[in-house]
């Protein structure tokens, strides 16, 4: 045994544990009635904020996230509030100049925020250093992150020479991050004595249950001088999630390790958040069940959800496996970056289009592109040669630190969003997520935001099931009433379409046949691709910009649309030279494979 001591305890119930199970659909309304209880336990910290909760509370949820973090604060007075952000890309799925990342750490200390726990998805330590110097000006902790992945060139010694040069940007504390559920207890153990060993800062392990081997790998951590375990409340714990905090608590009970904390009244805290959970059943997913196949294809659970809502939308998901497979081989291709965000949409969105056009690499997303232009640091191991060839040709490779080549951005982004900023959090926000933000923003002036879960039974309009976005209803049949929410459509083929649903919590797949011409093109009106001058996507998603007009001479491969699918942007190209003779959709239409975008003659 390394030491004797009491052991720490970070809970993730208001942060990553709903986001790991019910993409983070949990509400503000919803936490803050715990919250006396939480704030009485005696964790170390309440992670609170970040990842993808600042996305959802805008895009679903209509709740300002600022506001979020402001009354939990309120709420949890005595316990430390600590957030994840990923370094140079904040809280959104690019990198950030050096003044928006130092306003944007002023802000979430300002607000609340402790403990900022910084990592950077390729481990490229060049896109924390700002961050890191912004929350020690600040006055809070710094909690350096090593996001942990497996490959040929991720090997102990690595990861304690991270752990040794974050000790020296400042640090003051170590975490391991283990995002897709790939540490086994053993090797835990050997890389706690290792990073222990070299430096003496507080280490953290945070491990997803992915592979149902996290709680064992916390208590060899912990025999291996690890002092702080990051845990989730039982009724949002296991699979995706993280080890329940009760049975960790239980676990050390009565040993040097012992936690202090008090079982009884966080099963208190269970029973509530078990409740809870029942209202956001919907939003549950059979692939954030535990699965040790996570150990062979290093797909973390989130990432999983993402890939089979993307696969469903096109009647597709019978070939996940097939993505599951192909997703190592693009992760080596591109010089095995850990799978954490943006770099698991990065890779799970590519391996999508290889495995639906059956070949690999026909249709390479912007941000592989940018990727391989050194747009997000320098990946781990070199790419392959080939694939940089096909996607960049000879421009150019960036080595250095990517916001190094950024000019300042807070006042174009003041200027650009303009009076709908109340406050330079309203900024930021806009900042995070552009044309979201400012759709937010506005929604806000109009008093005209509506949460997802409070639309109207007659929103069940094409736009929305063309989005896959949830519509709730209560029917009645026979005097038998049923809850109902419709979470998305897709095409059957012979002019048949199919609706996902879910019917008293439990999901069902509806197919039909339209009887109007407009749900049988598609649901949006558009008619089927059938010719080469036909314009489509391969993969369901929005429109980002319409590069062309009509009347346009165009070139076969030139890009004449950009869509965004699982938050990756990729062009669209002409597959014929040409003029441009209709364009059928504008910024921000919903598209689904097979649909006439533009027409080329």
């Amino acid at each position: 045994m390394t030491h004797a001591k009491k052991i720490e305890v970070t809970d993730l119930i208001l942060r990553d544990a709903h986001q790991s199970l019910i993409a983070t659909r949990m509400r503000t309304e919803d936490m803050l009635p715990i919250c006396n209880k939480l704030d009485q336990v005696g964790y170390w910290s309440l992670e609170v904020w970040g990842g993808a909760t600042f996305d959802a509370c805008v895009r679903f949820l209509k709740e300002d996230p600022w506001e979020r973090l402001r009354k939990l604060r309120e709420a949890l007075p005595s316990s430390r509030l600590q957030m994840l952000l990923r370094g140079q890309n904040l809280l959104g799925y690019r990198h950030y100049a050096d003044d928006v990342v130092e306003a944007f750490v002023q802000k979430a200390a300002d607000n609340g925020i402790d403990v900022f726990r910084v990592f950077d998805a390729l481990n490229d330590l060049r896109n924390i250093e700002t961050a890191m110097k912004a929350i020690k000006k600040a006055g809070k902790h710094a909690q350096g992150t090593i996001c942990y992945t497996t490959s040929p060139v991720h090997t102990p010694e690595l990861f304690v020479q991270q752990a040794k040069e974050m000790q020296s940007m400042g640090a003051d504390s170590i975490a391991i991050k283990d995002m897709a559920g790939l540490l086994t207890p053993y090797a835990t153990y050997d890389l706690v004595k290792a990073i222990k060993a070299e430096v003496e800062l507080p280490l953290v392990i945070h491990s997803h249950s992915t592979s149902g081997l996290a709680p064992l790998c916390q208590l060899k951590a912990i025999e291996a001088g690890a002092d702080r375990i990051d845990t989730a409340i039982s009724s949002f714990s296991s699979g995706t999630s993280h080890p329940a905090t009760e049975s960790q608590v239980a676990a050390l009970k009565g040993t040097e390790y012992d936690t202090g904390l008090d079982l009884t009244l966080l099963s208190e805290i269970a029973d509530y958040f078990r409740e809870v959970r029942k209202k956001y059943r919907q939003f549950e997913s059979e692939f954030t069940r535990e699965d040790v196949s996570v150990q062979i294809n290093q797909v973390p659970g989130g990432m999983m959800s993402n890939l089979a809502n993307q696969l469903k939308e096109q009647n597709a998901l019978n070939r996940i496996r097939e993505v599951f497979e192909e997703i190592p081989w693009v992760r080596e291709d591109l010089g095995f970056p850990p799978l954490v965000t943006p770099t698991s949409q990065i890779v799970g969105t590519q391996a999508v289009y290889n495995v639906l056009a059956g070949q690999r690499y026909k249709t390479i997303t912007n941000e592989v592109k940018r990727y391989l232009q050194g747009g997000y640091g320098k990946p781990p191991a070199p790419v392959s040669a080939d694939v940089r060839n096909k996607a960049i040709g000879n421009e150019p490779v960036d080595e250095g630190r990517p916001a190094d080549q950024l000019n300042p951005e807070m006042n174009k982004l003041r200027e650009d969003i303009g009076e709908l900023a109340l406050n330079a959090e309203d900024v930021l926000t806009y900042a995070m997520f552009p044309d979201l933000g400012r759709e937010f923003l506005q929604q806000r002036k109009d008093g005209t935001l509506v949460p997802e879960s409070l639309l109207p039974p007659e929103d069940t309009s094409r736009e929305r099931l063309n989005a896959g976005v949830a519509t709730e209803f209560r029917i009645e049949v026979h005097g038998e009433s049923y809850e109902v929410a419709v979470t998305g459509s897709g095409d059957s083929g012979a002019g048949r379409r199919k609706l996902y649903l879910s019917l008293d919590g439990m999901p069902e797949e509806v197919v039909f046949e339209p009887l109007n011409d407009y749900v049988a093109e598609g649901g949006n009106g558009r008619k089927k691709a059938s010719t080469p001058g036909h314009v489509s996507t391969a993969m369901p998603g929005n429109v980002v910009e319409v590069l062309v007009n009509e009347g346009d001479t165009v070139s076969a491969g030139q890009a004449v649309l950009i869509t965004e699918a699982m938050k990756m942007e990729t062009e669209v190209h002409a597959n014929i030279d040409g003029k441009v003779e209709a364009i059928y959709v504008t910024k921000g239409d919903r598209v689904t494979p097979g649909e006439v975008l533009v027409e080329i003659v």
